[in-house]
């Protein structure tokens, strides 16, 4: 089973239908034991860092999250459930992260011509060979974002250009997120959900 985590960010309801639609086994969930007995999780997000962080605090779920990582199984970041699992935003002040991805947080930088949030429809272009982001390149998916991610170039897997290159794919080793939301990108975002629940059916356990 694939569970959600339930912390009140505003679009689980929307990735547990699209779940649902495709006949995927989930579940929604703030409770730690059925967190870790998941063959998969998915960290959903919309809103403020500092907002779901606290909220995540608020529940006692940061170190569980954290050691659902640490037994290989794989996750899922969506939107700002992607930024959660780096070190730290700059958005409202300072907010340390999960700590699962090296990296740091950042507004979108103002230019002529771009307007913040980036929202709407935008082309994703592959830096690495991956078989999750594989079905994502050239193909466009649904942004809703103010900040981005800066990371390391080994833990990028696509970018879409929005006046520079955003990072919209992440992958270390078996923690993966998207910037764009999967659950409404259409065909292109079911058929990436779809290709996770495949990673959940042959994960190898570890402890890294």
């Amino acid at each position: 089973m694939i569970v959600i985590v339930d912390y009140d960010t505003g679009n689980t309801l929307n990735v547990k239908k699209a779940l649902d639609y495709l006949a995927i086994d989930n579940q929604l969930s703030a409770d730690p034991a059925v967190i870790m007995a998941a063959s998969g999780l998915i960290l959903p997000g919309v809103g403020a860092f500092k907002t779901a962080m606290n909220a995540l605090q608020q529940r006692h779920l940061i170190s569980v999250i954290q050691a659902f990582a640490a037994t290989g199984k794989p996750l899922l970041g969506i939107c700002l459930g992607m930024q959660l699992l780096f070190d730290r935003s700059e958005e409202f002040g300072e907010t340390q992260g999960l700590g699962l991805i090296p990296g740091q947080v950042v507004a979108i930088p103002t230019k002529e011509g771009i307007t913040i949030p980036h929202m709407g429809w935008n082309t994703n272009t592959l830096t690495q060979n991956d078989p999750f982001a594989a079905g994502f390149a050239n193909q466009a998916t649904y942004f809703v974002h103010s900040y981005y991610v800066q990371t390391k170039s080994a833990y990028t897997l696509a970018t879409t250009d929005y006046g520079q290159p955003l990072t919209s794919i992440v992958r270390r080793q078996n923690i993966l997120g998207t910037q764009f939301h999967p659950e409404k990108s259409g065909a292109i975002g079911l058929a990436g959900l779809q290709r996770f629940k495949e990673m959940t059916d042959h994960a190898t356990l570890s402890s890294h």
